[in-house]
């Protein structure tokens, strides 16, 4: 595990020989930060063979989702690793390095609701007109449904775990996230009532849910980019990433680097 200190004691700079990356905690298994102030998950693990290649010390900062493109550009971190899916709206604030991961993305319902019977895009975008659909704020997720789905009551949450809170209770008919975070959620005891729809949605189907997950940095440190794109390469080349995938999501979802 990786130590974590929180965004407002970091210095404006990252010190030499140190990576100061920004990361949700909150996502697992991508980002889990505990109450220790330890950092776990896929994420941590790709920073850290990153900062091994790169022959720097890694230090995560904890920062909520839609705070961390914010905290890169005010140089209150370096890099963002964080589940972050490389879109072009999000290209217009930073840049990104080489893609490290891609998961499809699904929604969750009862067992018992008609909508898990559905199998079909065209069918089940008729079927979630004016249903409550919840979504994590400032994800590719919120920016599909209210692009393809102006009509359902769209719920936003800080985190993953207050949006699934209310999807087992009730106040949300649906859930769309990556197939990570739902397995996530049905594999708790408040999920077990609950299944994928069986209509899996690619991330290269849309603009708006991305091209992979990478790491986010500012545009103008291309030096620190091309240091990290030959050390992520590298961790990507000895199976060091797909070992690491394979550990959080028992399958290997590394996104091949490309030239």
């Amino acid at each position: 595990m990786a130590a974590v200190v929180t965004a407002t004691v970091h210095s404006a700079q990252a010190a030499d020989g140190e990576l100061v990356i920004g990361t949700e905690g909150a996502y697992p298994p991508w980002s889990i930060a505990d109450a220790s102030g330890n950092v776990s998950g896929f994420d941590a693990e790709v920073g850290q063979l990153v900062c091994e290649k790169m022959g720097v010390k890694c230090r995560f900062v904890v920062q909520a989702f839609d705070g961390l493109i914010p905290a890169l550009k005010a140089k209150q971190i370096d890099a963002i690793i964080s589940g972050m899916s490389i879109t072009n709206e999000r290209k217009k604030e930073i840049g990104f390095s080489k893609g490290y991961g891609d998961l499809p993305n699904f929604f969750v319902v009862q067992k018992t609701d008609d909508l898990a019977k559905i199998m079909d895009w065209e069918s089940l975008i008729k079927a979630l007109a004016d249903k409550r659909v919840g979504v994590q704020s400032g994800t590719t997720h919120a920016r599909y449904i209210n692009k393809h789905l102006p009509d359902v009551d769209l719920k936003t949450y800080d985190t993953l775990d207050q949006m699934q809170i209310d999807l087992a209770s009730g106040r949300v008919d649906v859930s769309f996230s990556d197939l990570s975070a739902a397995d996530d959620f049905l594999a708790k005891p408040d999920g077990s009532s609950f299944q994928l729809i069986d209509v899996p949605i690619d991330s290269k189907s849309d603009e708006t849910l991305g091209d992979a997950v990478g790491i986010g940095l500012r545009k103008d440190d291309t030096e620190l980019k091309a240091k990290i794109d030959t050390a992520l390469c590298a961790a990507i080349a000895d199976g060091s990433v797909a070992k690491a995938s394979q550990t959080w999501f028992k399958m290997d979802i590394t996104h091949p680097c490309e030239p």
